[in-house]
Parts: C-alpha cells; sequence; structure tokens
C-alpha cells in the first residue's frame, strides 16, 4: 500500500512550514497510522519511506521521528532523491541562481509569518512584497515558462540578496540550521540518489551528508545520475522500489560508503 500525505497547508489557508521538518514528518508518519485504519487495506505496522526534493528532505525527517514520534510503527527503509540536507547550504550553493531566489522566497515567507521572523536583515519593505507575492502565487513547475511577472519578481529577489547567506543572518540561520537533516539521528537503512548535474540542489551538499552518514557506520546505497532536478525520481525509481522491496524480505542492506 501507498501513501502519499499531503503536508500542512498545501490544501487550506494554513501557512505551509516549508522545509520545517518535525512538522513534516509528524505530517508523514500520521498518513501512515491514518491508512492502518482503512478497512480492507491490510496495512501493517512496517513502513518504508521515500521522497524527492522537499519530499526527500520529509524522508529523512521521517526517519528521525520515527522512534519518538510513532513508536508504534517499524521504519524498515529510508530512500530520498535529491534531498536538501543542509538547507542553507543548498540555497546558497545551487548553481541556478534564480531557482535559489525562488525557494529563498518560500522559506523566508513561510518562516515569517509562521514565526513571526523579521526579514529587516534580508531585504526592504519593497523586496519583502515582491518575496510574499512570489511564495503565494507560485509553484515550482520543471519544463514550463514562467509569468513574465514572476520572472522579474525572482531577478529583483535574486539580485537584492545576491550578497545574503541566510546562515549568518539570525534568527533565520538557527531555524535553517534546526530544520537541516542531522546525519547523526538519521537510522539506516538509507538509499540517497542524486545527479552530478542538479542545479537546485547541490550534489556537492548531499555527498557531504552522505560521507556524515557512512561516518557512523550506517549502510547507504548512493546512485549517482546525470538527469535533472525534476527528474531525480523517476531516473532512480527503478532501483529504489527493488532496494525497498529487498529490506521488506529482511535481505542485508548493501552500502557504498567505501566509494562515495
Amino acid at each position: 500500500m501507498v501513501v502519499a500525505p499531503d503536508y500542512i497547508g498545501l490544501t487550506s489557508p494554513t501557512m505551509h512550514p516549508f522545509l520545517v521538518g518535525q512538522d513534516t514528518a509528524n505530517a508523514v508518519l500520521d498518513a501512515v497510522r491514518a491508512a492502518r485504519e482503512i478497512p480492507g487495506a491490510a496495512a501493517g505496522s512496517s513502513f518504508a519511506v521515500w521522497g524527492e526534493s522537499q519530499g526527500g528532505h520529509a524522508a529523512l525527517w521521517t526517519a528521525t521521528a520515527a522512534q519518538f514520534y510513532a513508536p508504534d510503527l517499524t521504519l524498515v527503509a529510508t530512500a530520498a532523491a535529491a534531498p536538501p540536507t543542509d538547507l542553507a547550504a543548498n540555497l546558497r550553493e545551487g548553481s541556478d541562481k534564480n531557482a535559489r531566489a525562488l525557494l529563498l522566497s518560500f522559506a523566508l515567507h513561510s518562516w515569517s509569518t509562521l514565526y513571526g521572523f523579521p526579514q529587516d536583515g534580508i531585504t526592504g519593505r519593497a523586496n519583502q512584497g515582491i518575496i510574499r507575492r512570489l511564495a503565494e502565487n507560485n509553484c515550482v513547475e520543471f519544463h514550463k515558462k514562467p509569468k513574465l511577472g514572476t520572472i522579474l519578481g525572482i531577478l529583483t529577489v535574486a539580485r537584492a540578496t545576491r550578497s545574503k547567506d541566510i546562515a549568518k543572518i539570525e534568527p533565520f540561520g538557527s531555524f535553517a540550521r534546526a530544520n537541516s537533516v542531522d546525519p547523526a539521528r538519521v537510522p539506516g537503512p538509507l538509499l540517497i540518489a542524486q545527479s552530478s548535474r542538479d542545479t537546485i540542489v547541490s550534489a556537492a551538499v548531499t555527498r557531504k551528508f552522505v560521507k556524515a552518514v557512512c561516518k557512523r557506520g550506517t549502510p547507504t546505497r548512493w546512485i549517482d545520475m546525470t538527469g535533472d532536478h525534476g527528474t531525480s525520481a523517476k531516473d532512480s525509481a527503478q532501483e529504489t522500489i527493488g532496494w525497498i522491496a529487498s529490506r521488506f524480505d529482511g535481505n542485508p542492506p548493501p552500502s557504498d560508503c567505501r566509494r562515495i
């Protein structure tokens, strides 16, 4: 059985906690629990979690939170394709500056609305209005040309924040660190798929995370890809599904840590 949760706020007027780890993990685990209540679903207590991009961040946070938030469930495998792990580093090191500006707008608007963080240390009031409009009126649609207003807004935010590093601007820096994925807390077995050509989630940031996980002895499967960010899950799907099935079968997890 497959469960695909809607994250908080995406289907309601409630503000979506963008890249907020614990809230997202709770939503995933609640969805798994809800599936077990469906008559005839035959859903057991063992589950695997798999996500792409923001969903990859959610998958890794779900693995981190499962033992404490949902001790009634048993996590057997965690897979993530192109996951943001170090949030500030990803917002800083993605090679597509326009995508960085849009994602930064999502994060700033979400975090400032939910938690009252002032944006004054990052940009002026006029640009804060542009950030709000970008965040409220746009979804990420790969291979589709954005509207002219969106393009102009992104260019404005990119220019206004080009020398800004949220890791060094409080309270955003502390919040980004708190919602990054701590490699010391992610249990195995783990599968990470990452393209070296990804312009949104930096391959170097993902590889650094996996190396830290491996240092702790966590068995980790690493899939190298060469496609773009938007096809990360599709490009790794066949191998990921086979790997997850093998975990449910109780086979020893493979590890690529020696070659990463």
